[in-house]
């Protein structure tokens, strides 16, 4: 096999149509041996396939070569075979398969074996340690599309693995003969690795089923290029559509920017997302703008987890030599100690939030990715947005508690939302849905009587009171401003260093 970069040759027979098994020769082996040795045990029909495999991924099998084996110890045949196949550095390499004899072949020789010791299912096998082990390749299952079944229109924007098309998808949906779907593809020069990743990406929204969450419609696996077919988002990313609507903006679809009743409805969107997410025991740890999706009716969804990486890499840092972070839209302790939880994720949304206010304007804009660290680590958060609502900047404040725990839940965000949110919340949220409603739990017998002499903790007792103060004083049952210094544990919020506001430059519109 002329072929520099590590290539596998697998090959397939049938054993009484009951069996399929996989041989796989590496680049190694093959100049050792020269061919691949297949035992038989049984005469019959047999036919044989060949495809490479390399960090680009599976080529496409060849066509069966089918022959017969008599009823003897040992058969040769010599047959020449030619497959063509698209590797990594963007040319072609043949493949002769040439039984018994020529030179870069591959020989085939047959002896008994019992059948009782053979496989029941594919078997993949790789004697080079690099390649990925069986548990690590995408396994095909009830979302399988077939590829004549997608077309692509028109290119959408470039993804975190490839570019995203708009496409339309025939028998998708049930009861729908065309749906426009989002296509996702995976970059030709993207390793073995990274398609299978690309492919486990897809997978974790298989288990996700709502409104407010991007839908996963299909994988198509079989073949090349890899296809992930999605629900479509017409008008893209949050980031990019809250810059389309800045008054100066070349691509400005001709609306006003939102108003504080679709702040409101677009924070309760996500925060139902995130909440089911949540449910699911799921912890984001990317939620931007640039991750959440607007539909045609302005619905804005959970996205699929990565697509808009590339897009916004300067949205990212990589610290220590490490992975690459969004370090601006996380919390303290993600950011110390790599901690990464629900409440963590309530910081990420107070930041959302922030862009929502601002148009998506640059969180920290004037600071460094290594200042935001330090800044943040300290103690500090974000500037309030100029002219927002009261109601909005005490919920993102409420976000920004240092303390994780003292961080709302987003089941509690909508809570505090729901009197200003559209009808229709209440028909396709998850927060109003059966599966959100809590199960029935035992009555307890309270001692009343002795119930005065249960201890309280006064500094606890003494900020509900205080935040019921507030929230009779507020239209919206939001917590009032947190730059009171009697409120308990203000030490602890990021608004507060040693009783100093942390001062932060302006953001301006970029």
């Amino acid at each position: 096999v002329q072929n520099y970069e590590a290539a596998v040759l697998c090959l397939n027979r049938r054993v009484f149509l009951l069996q399929e098994l996989h041989y796989c020769v590496s680049r190694n082996m093959y100049k050792m041996t020269r061919g691949c040795k297949l035992k038989v045990m049984h005469p019959g029909n047999y036919t044989v396939r060949i495809r490479a495999t390399s960090l680009a991924g599976n080529g496409s099998w060849t066509e069966p070569t089918y022959f017969y084996v008599q009823d003897a110890r040992f058969v040769m045949f010599t047959k020449k075979y030619a497959v063509t196949v698209s590797c990594p550095a963007q040319y072609s390499v043949t493949y002769y398969l040439m039984f018994c004899q020529c030179n870069y072949s591959l020989n085939v020789s047959f002896f008994p074996f019992s059948q009782t010791q053979g496989p029941t299912g594919p078997i993949y096998a790789s004697s080079n340690p690099e390649y990925l082990s069986a548990n690590d390749v995408y396994e095909e299952d009830e979302w399988e599309v077939a590829r004549e079944k997608i077309a692509i229109l028109r290119e959408l924007g470039q993804g975190s693995f490839g570019m995203v098309y708009e496409g339309i998808a025939k028998d998708i949906i049930k009861g729908e003969g065309e749906t426009h779907v989002a296509v996702k593809t995976v970059n030709e020069s993207a390793s073995l690795r990274e398609r299978i990743e690309f492919l486990n990406e897809a997978s974790v929204m298989k288990a996700f089923s709502c409104h407010h969450v991007v839908r996963l419609l299909g994988v198509v696996s079989k073949g090349q290029p890899t296809l992930v077919v999605m629900e479509l988002m017409t008008h893209g990313d949050l980031k990019s559509y809250l810059r389309s609507l800045r008054p100066d903006a070349e691509n400005n679809p001709g609306r006003p920017p939102p108003t504080l009743k679709e702040m409101i409805q677009m924070a309760a969107e996500i925060a139902d997302g995130m909440a089911y997410l949540n449910a699911k025991k799921f912890v984001h740890r990317d939620l931007a703008a640039r991750n959440c999706m607007v539909a045609h009716d302005l619905t804005v969804k959970i996205g699929d987890f990565g697509m808009t990486r590339d897009i916004y890499e300067t949205d990212y840092y990589r610290k220590g030599g490490k992975g690459l972070l969004p370090v601006r839209w996380m919390a303290p302790e993600s950011l110390k100690d790599g901690v990464f939880t629900a409440h963590s994720d309530c910081w990420s949304f107070g930041v959302v939030l922030w862009e929502i206010s601002t148009l998506a304007e640059q969180p920290y804009q004037g600071l460094s990715n290594e200042q935001v660290l330090k800044f943040v680590m300290d103690g500090g958060y974000l500037d309030r947005p100029d002219n927002c609502a009261d109601r909005f900047h005490n919920l993102m404040q409420m976000c920004w508690q240092y303390n994780p725990k003292m961080r709302p839940t987003f089941q509690e965000i909508i809570e505090m939302l729901r009197e200003d949110l559209h009808p229709s919340f209440q028909e396709v949220s998850f927060f109003y849905s059966e599966e959100n409603k809590p199960p029935e739990s035992e009555d307890f017998d309270l001692d009343i009587e002795n119930m005065e002499s249960i201890p309280l903790d006064p500094s606890s007792y003494s900020q509900r009171e205080q935040c019921l103060d507030r929230d009779e004083a507020s239209s919206m049952g939001l917590r009032g401003s947190y730059e009171e210094h009697h409120i308990p544990f203000t030490h602890m919020n990021g608004g507060k260093t040693n009783g100093r506001i942390l001062a932060l430059p302006r953001s301006s519109p970029s």
